[in-house]
């Protein structure tokens, strides 16, 4: 009889709680009858919990790789179920309450997440900073990035169809993995639900393996660098519209701003601004490229019109045009010298053909030289 539900948990010295989740789950598989099995998956325990685990009958997997993602994965990838939930082996979730889960996968859900929120978090079983700050600040992103409405990004306790977790492709090794799942589930159109789980205090009488502010910073940082829309794209077009807004304003004449004046000092800030923007934009194209042809994320309609409306001729048409713009405006700004028989000249005046000048050459030479480069990574698309 093929197995329903492989119940995983990774295992770095549990000895004190291991036995008792173990207990758990199984006596769940009985009481509402599931063919299930329980796969420790074993990161080098040194307190005897393999031992523990074998004398409960269950499997035990060893994973060399470190890392609470690679534990996880080294045990899901020996999980035989058709279905599988991941829990911590600390005894803050319970396993002998796990059917919710299992309703939502047998109704065809790729993953389900519990919401320790809505469940219910036991007084001392989450530390202030997690329960008002970490999480809360965490998941909104998550949600504002990827569209995805998950209340608890960061709950534990989940369950997943055996074949949606080869979809998602996994990458980290730490615990920024929690993340990746729900994001790349979401990414490759996976289907998503939630259920109330509630969080008990841990078991152990030893300190938790998590790190409040290294972990926390390598969640934040998966995010970041999942989402280049918003690491690299949205600040980039906030920049180039200040800037030009700003800079057309000051090439113009100078702006009042009551006892102020904004003149040519403070329209090489937004200058800068722009080329700091057109940067920021250009790192958004090689990253979405990068994370795309190296499969951390999932091909898309968009990506593949990208390929067709950029290409080498139209970039170097663009950056050509930018910089004759910038050989003219420095041609007028030494006109202007010359008329005055190179002599000494107001500065106000003069750098408002210099300063669009300089930007004007910097653009459009970066626009050739990322239309070179982006034709080049776009070849394995053309072909």
């Amino acid at each position: 009889m093929s197995l329903e539900l492989s119940v995983v948990m990774p295992c770095l010295n549990e000895a004190e709680t291991l036995a008792v989740c173990i207990k758990k789950a199984k006596g769940f598989f009985a009481k509402y009858d599931i063919n299930g099995e329980v796969v420790i998956a074993d990161n080098g325990s040194t307190d005897g919990s393999q031992d523990i685990a074998k004398s409960l009958n269950a499997r035990v997997i060893h994973v060399e790789a470190k890392g609470y993602g690679n534990a996880l994965k080294g045990g899901i990838e020996e999980a035989r179920g058709t279905y599988v939930i991941m829990g911590d082996a600390d005894d803050s979730y319970d396993f002998e309450n796990l059917q919710a889960y299992v309703d939502k996968l047998r109704e065809g859900y790729d993953l389900v997440m519990g919401n320790r929120f809505k469940g219910g978090i036991k007084k001392g079983a989450m530390p202030f900073l997690h329960k008002y700050l970490g999480n809360p600040v965490l998941s909104f992103l998550g949600r504002l990035f990827f569209k995805i409405n998950i209340g608890d990004f960061h709950c534990g306790l989940r369950g997943f169809k055996k074949e949606a977790f080869y979809k998602m492709n996994l990458q980290t090794t730490g615990m920024e993995f929690a993340s990746e799942m729900i994001v790349k589930s979401k990414l490759n159109n996976l289907s998503i639900a939630e259920v109330p789980t509630i969080l008990s205090p841990d078991g152990r009488t030893r300190p938790p393996h998590l790190n409040t502010w290294r972990d926390g910073w390598r969640h934040l940082r998966f995010l970041l660098l999942y989402s280049p829309n918003w690491l690299f794209l949205i600040p980039g077009l906030i920049l180039l519209i200040f800037g030009f807004l700003g800079s057309a304003l000051l090439i113009i004449q100078p702006v009042e701003l009551n006892t102020i004046t904004l003149d040519v000092h403070t329209l090489l800030y937004t200058a800068t601004s722009i080329i700091i923007g057109f940067q920021f934009v250009l790192f958004y194209g090689l990253t979405k490229i990068y994370a795309v042809e190296n499969n951390l994320l999932p091909k898309s309609n968009r990506y593949q019109k990208l390929f067709k409306f950029l290409n080498l001729e139209k970039g170097l048409i663009i950056g050509g045009l930018f910089v004759i713009l910038g050989i003219v405006l420095t041609v007028i700004s030494v006109s202007l010298w010359q008329a005055t028989n190179f002599s000494n000249l107001e500065p106000t005046k003069l750098l408002r053909y210099v300063i669009p000048a300089i930007i004007s050459l910097q653009l459009g030479t970066q626009i050739v030289l990322f239309s070179l480069f982006f034709s080049i990574l776009g070849l394995k698309n053309a072909s």
